[in-house]
């Protein structure tokens, strides 16, 4: 038996359709995007695009001030474009939502704007446009304004709509913010890092080579043993280059990503191979689970540790082999490096010597633990685990 739809049945089906069709392309647009701007713009590009608008734009308030300022725009008419003053300051949607009138699907209305209030020239017919709010877990993010020259009154359900289009943008601006203060917390954390690295190798040593070389001076100036000056100046020209190597690998760390595309496991293959070769010291790499894609993050931050693990074995552990082993699980990723040097015993190491520093931070920043292993003649093994939730 065949069902005949009632006409407003359809109607309502095809309506919830749209809708649904709207914000699936929205949401998938925005889920790509974690660039604030970018987000931005892909976000009112959809809006305008989806809903047979003409034009758009959005207001963001600063986090730190509070004041507004015009983040993303499209199609905007000559009238605005052309004056870019009238896009400056406050006004009527602006101060409404700061007021919390702008609060829902009920006032996300249509008004005329006052930024294009008494022009006739150069407005492509705009006169009106929706003020969507912006928030996110109650905070006040912006506005987005949406336009179109023959704009109808709109109906609940296409407030609603645009109320739930204004939610998304409003999540996925949050989490672009969020991610730009990670990546930011991030760099200066590296840059702490750095500073500490520097403090403790390269300050330390060039005082070293300053004393040898002050040593040699006072020799000198006395007629004393000419060898013993000699030999402080010989001294001194070591650490000189032990120097220029420690500098060469600090502005190595500082350039490009240290995976360059790679996966962790084929990282750390390529530094064993490279270690192997510069030191004449084997090291040996085991891996399981190589192939389970991590967090950037974590791999950046393992493959680090990994590089400090071993500059530390070069400069003290005096080893004749090394092994690093990498195991990923779903909940976690471990990484083992070993040494068959001469070892120490852990609880006399001075505070903040050997990198240790550097080490357990990028540990903790990571959500992980370190644990070292160590005895006078039995080696070193360092242990690192991350959890992956």
């Amino acid at each position: 038996m065949l069902n005949i739809w009632p006409v407003s049945d359809t109607e309502k089906l095809e309506r919830r359709n749209r809708e649904l069709s709207i914000l699936n392309a929205i949401a998938e647009s925005l889920n790509r995007e974690v660039d604030l701007d970018r987000a931005l713009q892909t976000a009112l590009a959809q809006v305008v695009a989806l809903l047979d608008l003409q034009t758009g734009w959005t207001w963001l308030l600063r986090e730190e001030t509070g004041e507004s300022y015009l983040a993303a725009a499209q199609n905007l008419p000559p009238a605005l474009t052309d004056a870019p003053h009238r896009m400056e300051g406050t006004c009527y949607c602006l101060d409404t939502f700061r007021a919390g009138d702008l609060a829902g699907a009920a006032n996300v209305n249509v008004i005329t704007c006052s930024r294009l209030n008494g022009l006739v020239d150069g407005t492509d017919g705009l006169r009106y446009h929706a003020s969507i709010p912006l928030y996110a877990r109650g905070r006040q993010l912006g506005v987005l304004n949406v336009a179109s020259a023959d704009w109808r009154e709109l109906s609940l359900d296409d407030l609603r709509l645009l109320y739930t289009v204004g939610d998304m943008v409003g999540i996925a601006l949050e989490r672009a913010r969020l991610f730009a203060h990670s990546a930011q917390l991030g760099a200066t954390e590296e840059r702490n890092r750095l500073a500490r690295e520097i403090h403790d190798t390269l300050a330390q040593a060039l005082s070293a080579t300053v004393l040898q070389l002050e040593a040699a001076d006072a020799l000198i100036e006395s007629g004393a043993n000419r060898e013993r000056a000699r030999q402080a100046v010989q001294q001194a020209l070591a650490l000189t280059r032990a120097n220029l190597d420690e500098a060469r690998r600090s502005v190595l760390d500082l350039r490009a990503a240290p995976l360059e595309g790679r996966t962790l496991a084929e990282a750390l293959d390529t530094l064993a191979r490279e270690w192997s070769a510069k030191w004449n010291l084997p090291t040996h790499l085991e891996v399981m689970g190589g192939s389970r894609p991590l967090p950037v993050r974590v791999e950046v931050g393992l493959y680090r540790m990994a590089q400090e693990a071993l500059t530390n074995i070069v400069r003290h552990a005096s080893a004749r082999s090394i092994t690093v082993r990498l195991a990923t699980t779903p909940a976690h990723a471990h990484l083992t490096i070993e040494d068959d040097g001469r070892g120490f015993e852990p609880s006399l190491i001075p505070k903040g010597r050997y990198g240790l520093i550097g080490l357990n931070e990028r540990a903790r920043l990571l959500g992980g633990s370190l644990h070292l292993r160590s005895s006078p003649g039995a080696g070193t093994r360092l242990e690192i685990a991350v959890p992956l939730s």
